[in-house]
């Protein structure tokens, strides 16, 4: 986890360098918020002909959206650049065929002219099909190119309608590419097929599903992804693990990206001074097809190969991405000048392909190392685990053994008051 103080300090630094009038190239460092391309949110709404049904505060659920987008277009910030597209708005009759081709850009994701974009949503009309996996492989291609943000949020009421491209495998396909794009998806019905196959399209790509069934429900979520897409982007530094440590490459504190193959074993290697913490942690995406029942092994080891403390995560296939992360205090030195200690971390899969799944290239890995100052103890952290807990378990039990001898003095004494008696 990259540590927040140290960006805000950064910035602030930035800041004031600016404001007097200093420039300066800053090299960013990895993992960290880069400043570049303007934000970019293309909308991809649902226009099929179930948008005519009034189940949404007593009106249609097309004029739900329409009145939500008009809101969301007021408030979009000024950096953002946002356009629309359609799935199912112009195709009218039976061909699945042509109905499965039945998306457009209605709007450019472009610096945003509020008044056309309005115009343009309040021409709309329930009319076709639910194409959702092609919709998304255009949205793919709406973006212009650069290392800002890029999110699709999808607003639909109903599962595609246009298998088998399945939209899964869509948002799957998109995320193995690298490029960076995040699909949240809304749903405008309760029902468990559309929110299976909506959760999955936003799991593939780490984006989010919501269920609304409300206007403004639906104005407040897409206003929150527009502004979360304005957010600062912290951008990933590919490296390239080995098979053992002693080749590994050496990295610093921040966030990186991989490809590991199944059951791969891949290393890599992080120097730590004593009175310092090790803090990493490690995903491992399914962008294909698996089979269910997998984990992740992440181990820290020493160069001679004594395992230091490892962290372990199993999933059962009702996630694409699993996690599993662990922190390694090292103690103070009475020497000065004493050196880093290397550590070995060891990332290992059990995932496994399904029948007919290529298993190259590798799954998408990606791994977080913050070495940051340690506790004032290191050895508290690993007390069995308690850390600063085990002084309050210390007191907890000595607070029972006092009590018990209370109630055992307290409880001879009226057996002896009732002999007496």
């Amino acid at each position: 986890m990259i540590t927040r103080k140290r960006l805000a300090a950064g910035a602030g630094a930035l800041l004031a360098a600016l404001t007097a009038g200093i420039a300066f190239p800053v090299a960013a460092a990895a993992g960290e918020p880069v400043g570049g391309s303007a934000p970019q949110v293309d909308l991809v709404l649902d226009v099929s002909g179930s948008m005519r049904t009034a189940d949404i505060d007593g009106g249609t659920r097309m004029a739900a959206a329409k009145r939500a987008f008009n809101e969301v277009l007021d408030a979009t910030p000024e950096e953002v650049q946002l356009g629309i597209r359609t799935l199912g708005a112009d195709y009218p009759g039976n061909d699945r065929k042509t109905g499965c081709k039945d998306t457009a850009q209605l709007y450019p994701v472009s610096t945003l002219d509020r008044t056309e974009a309005k115009t343009a949503v309040a021409t709309l009309s329930p009319t076709g099909w639910t194409p959702i996996g092609p919709a998304l492989l255009k949205a793919a291609g709406d973006f212009a190119a650069g290392d800002g943000s890029k999110r699709i949020v999808l607003i639909t009421d109903g599962e595609d309608t246009c298998a088998p491209l399945d939209p899964c495998e869509v948002a799957r396909e998109i995320s193995a590419k690298g490029v960076g794009l995040t699909i949240d998806t809304l749903g405008l019905v309760p029902s468990t097929k559309l929110s299976k196959q909506l959760s999955c399209i936003a799991e593939a790509t780490g984006g989010t599903y919501t269920s609304v069934e409300h206007t403004d429900e639906l104005t407040d979520k897409v206003n929150q992804l527009v502004d979360r897409a304005a957010d600062p982007v912290v951008t990933p530094v590919a490296t390239e693990g080995t098979d053992a440590c002693a080749t590994a490459p050496t990295l610093k504190s921040g966030l990186y990206t991989d490809r590991e193959e199944f059951t791969q074993q891949r290393w890599y290697r992080v120097d730590v001074k004593p009175g310092q913490e090790l803090r990493t942690s490690v995903s491992v995406a399914a962008d294909r097809a698996v089979n269910p029942s997998y984990g992740v092994l992440l181990r820290a080891v020493t160069v001679h190969g004594r395992e230091i403390v490892r962290g372990e995560a199993a999933g059962n296939g009702r996630t694409d991405v699993i996690s599993s992360g662990l922190r390694y205090p090292k103690p103070e030195s009475d020497e000065d000048d004493a050196p880093a200690e290397t550590v070995c971390l060891q990332v290992t899969n059990s995932f496994s392909a399904g029948a007919g799944v290529k298993t190259t290239p590798g799954l998408p890995l990606e791994l977080t190392v913050d070495v940051v100052d340690g506790p004032s103890k290191a050895s508290d952290v690993a007390s069995f685990g308690l850390g600063r807990g085990w002084w309050l378990l210390g007191v907890l039990i000595l607070a029972g053994f006092v009590a018990g001898l209370l109630w055992g003095w307290v409880s001879r004494w009226r057996v002896a008051v009732w002999r007496t008696n």
